[in-house]
């Protein structure tokens, strides 16, 4: 069982003190004659074609203390390092670095890692060959930004909710390439992404920055992404670190609000949260993680030495850095009050497994603190050595030792360039979900005259938290009608007077009402107590259904809405999320039928707040029924409508050999029984009809997006690894269990075809 980890401080009489000081004065004495050796220019660890560990133990035996803490710092670049800076972390384009700062702040001890730059490939160079000149041993730093779905101003991909609902996992592997091949060519060499919480509580602000709700789902996107910006090695100049983030449980804080305490157990923890992570790492060798805010059961996820050495590191193999989160290590200190002071913090994050503070604390209190504890004996050796390996190594591996500059022009051929322009778009189109369509009121035809774009969200392209929106096309819904039906005569109103809105629809032959969420309601630290529309958008939606005209109802937002009177009145309406720089092209393209919808739901939508939490694979025991609500949700996870259809037909199981380690194999015909050609989901939902300890209704095991043109028909065939549905039993351990078990396949989590079996492990 998990239990709390406490630092244990020196203390004692005069024997122990003598001996300390001893001790410290001749740790000194060695420091300093390290610091004054010079380092043959043949040394091991500047060999290129030296294993990267015998480099790394080479090096590590030459570094000084001081030199060893200063790896394990994050710097900020902007207002520090450039002479010119935009925004709180951007340096201008036109800025020029400044040596004399760089010897303010860093002296000849080198650097670990430094942030908030977004620096062009001269800037990078700039930095990197001073740093390098001016630390005894040439160490490089490692420059890291934000990449969540698109780099600096560079291609804007849509949002993590949209690459998740194409059901697409290639989508998410390119998208990952695209954004590393981006940063890349600037000198960055790593992002801080893929997010792989698990969106459990939608009232929580950064729901539009995970894949969902589901850990199976989420595991695949994430290790797509991470393979994606990895590559095959990192020693290229197109791929880079990704770090999946926020390790562990964040996407389930209590009341939905950021930071905020996560009330699980240990078989909860395993089953779920750290399911969604475990291939990114296990099978897609992630380089870093972000060590998350909050605490699980009284014991913050920064102390942890359950999650961040035993889980990580030991069970999973993990040979990357663990990064705080922005604060992380504080809250220690004054927000969980389990650390006395700044420096009891920073040394017991370090000891629990955490290698790199961001902006925690300033650089001289917390470098000076990991250096007092190793000398008072309160912080390993062996500790601190594992942090500054684990920083090393993935310098090492992105070959910055070697090659640390960047060809300046590299940019310029890889930023923006068609491929991923044409990717961006693509995604935004697999994305597109709908979610209603009475009467087959969509696609619209593209001959009508008059088309009133109404709502907030009509007139401006929505991209959500992480990304200006500024950058990019900027494609509106309003741009992308326009461009798609230059013949028709397409008009806007914000909707902020209701009459007047009321009055251009009336005009109009058809209503596009654009509604939603932005950047200020959603995103980082912007979390609702409740789900319904912002503002007087409900007010607004009532308003222009009473006027009878036909209407669309298209959502851009960053979590699940209660639109349950839109449900019961409005005929179509289409989920877009935050698609992307062309999204507005993608949702004018899916509403006349250009594209046929097949995004699905990654998140339950549930009928109201009072519902929470109303993810779809519950425990069966957990009673969902109100006095004033059936419980059902307003739409199920997986959900999603086509402009065709589709039948599931001859759904069979081949069970492997009793004692084999082979796979479950699920097989299913799909026919496409409409009259136009699209995409479907299939998706294979699987539980252990009576097991030791309480497991889902239902949990999703395998999914595969197909296209079907008019009356064909595929055979889908799912392999389910019986490590995927083992369980973590009241021994603690995972076991696959024999039993029977039902499959459920179909186009959504109510998926109603099934079959039955037995597996005999």
């Amino acid at each position: 069982m998990r239990a709390p980890f406490l630092i244990q401080f020196v203390s004692g009489g005069a024997v122990l003190l003598a001996a300390c000081l001893t001790l410290a004065i001749q740790s000194t004495s060695s420091q300093a004659q390290q610091a004054d050796q010079k380092v043959p220019a043949d040394a091991l660890y500047k060999q290129s074609s030296a294993p990267i560990e015998r480099r790394i133990n080479d090096l590590l035996g030459r570094m000084t203390l001081e030199e060893k803490v200063r790896q394990l710092d994050l710097y900020a670049s902007v207002g520090t390092l450039e002479d010119k800076h935009t925004g709180k972390d951007h340096v201008a384009l036109d800025a020029a670095f400044l040596p004399g700062k760089a010897q303010e702040m860093w002296g000849a001890l080198g650097v670990g890692g430094i942030h908030d730059v977004y620096p062009t490939s001269t800037q990078s160079n700039a930095i990197q060959s001073w740093v390098i000149a001016h630390n005894r041993l040439g160490i490089p730093a490692l420059f890291v930004e934000e990449g969540l779905h698109g780099f600096d101003t560079g291609t804007v991909f849509p949002a993590p909710i949209n690459l998740a609902a194409t059901w697409n996992p290639d989508i998410a592997q390119w998208t990952g390439a695209a954004i590393a091949a981006e940063a890349r060519s600037t000198g960055v060499g790593m992002i801080l992404a893929p997010v792989l919480d698990l969106a459990r509580e939608p009232r929580w602000g950064r729901v539009e920055e995970d894949f969902g709700e589901d850990p199976y789902l989420t595991g695949q996107f994430g290790l797509a992404y991470v393979r994606g910006a990895q590559g095959e090695s990192l020693n290229t100049d197109h791929t880079l670190v990704a770090e999946p983030k926020h390790f562990a449980g964040h996407g389930s804080p209590e009341g939905g609000t950021n930071t905020s305490p996560v009330h699980m157990g240990e078989r909860e923890l395993r089953s779920d949260m750290l399911r969604g992570f475990e291939p990114a790492f296990r099978e897609g060798h992630a380089m870093a993680t972000m060590a998350a805010y909050h605490e699980i059961d009284g014991i913050p996820v920064t102390a942890d030495p359950f999650l961040l050495k035993k889980v990580l590191r030991d069970e999973w193999g993990f040979q990357g850095f663990v990064l705080s989160d922005l604060g992380a290590i504080r809250r220690l200190y004054d927000a969980h009050h389990v650390a006395a002071t700044p420096k009891d913090a920073s040394c017991m994050a370090i000891q629990s497994g955490v290698d790199m503070q961001f902006y925690d604390f300033e650089h001289a209190v917390f470098q000076k603190a990991l250096i007092d504890c190793v000398h008072e004996g309160t912080l390993s050796q062996e500790d601190l050595n594992r942090a500054v390996t684990s920083v090393l190594r993935v310098k090492f591996a992105l070959g910055l030792f070697d090659h640390p500059l960047v060809d300046t022009g590299l940019n310029a051929k890889v930023d923006r360039s068609p491929e991923h322009l044409a990717l961006s778009l693509k995604s935004a189109r697999e994305s597109m979900t709908l979610l209603r369509n009475e009467g087959n009121v969509l696609p619209l035809s593209r001959s009508v005259q008059h088309i009133a774009v109404i709502g907030p969200n009509g007139n401006v392209a929505r991209y959500g938290d992480y990304e200006k929106e500024a950058n990019g096309m900027h494609i509106s819904l309003l741009d992308g009608i326009r461009k798609l039906l230059p013949q028709a005569t397409v008009t806007f109103d914000a909707g902020e007077n209701i009459p007047r809105a009321v009055a251009l629809a009336k005009e109009a032959d058809v209503v596009i009402l654009g509604l939603g969420e932005w950047q200020g309601i959603s995103g980082e630290g912007f979390d609702r107590s409740n789900l319904d529309l912002p503002g007087n958008q409900e007010q607004l939606l009532e308003a222009i259904t009473a006027t009878g005209k036909p209407e669309v109802l298209v959502l851009e937002n960053g979590r699940p809405l209660t639109i349950g009177w839109a449900k019961e009145h409005v005929p179509a309406i289409l989920e877009a999320w935050y698609p992307g720089e062309f999204g507005g092209q993608a949702i004018a393209e899916t509403l006349f039928g250009e594209n046929n919808p097949a995004g699905r739901l990654t998140i339950t939508f549930p009928r109201n707040t009072g519902q929470l939490p109303d993810f779809y694979n519950a425990d069966p025991s957990r009673v969902h029924k109100y006095v004033d609500d059936d419980g059902e949700p307003l739409f199920p996870f997986g959900f999603g409508l086509s402009y065709t259809s589709f039948r599931y037909d001859h759904l069979a199981v081949q069970v492997p050999a009793s004692g084999s380690k082979g796979d479950i194999q699920v097989t299913v015909d799909v026919t496409n029984t409409g009259d136009k050609e699209g995409d479907e989901v299939a998706q294979l939902y699987l539980r252990e009809d009576v097991s030791s300890v309480e497991t889902p209704d239902r949990s999703l095991k395998g999914f595969s997006r197909i296209h079907l043109k008019p009356q064909e028909t595929k055979t889908v065939t799912f392999r389910v690894p019986q490590e995927q549905i083992a369980v973590w039993n009241a021994k603690e351990t995972w076991a696959v269990e024999s039993g029977n078990y039902t499959a459920w396949v179909g186009g959504s989590s109510k998926a109603a075809l099934s079959k039955g079996f037995l597996l005999k492990p």
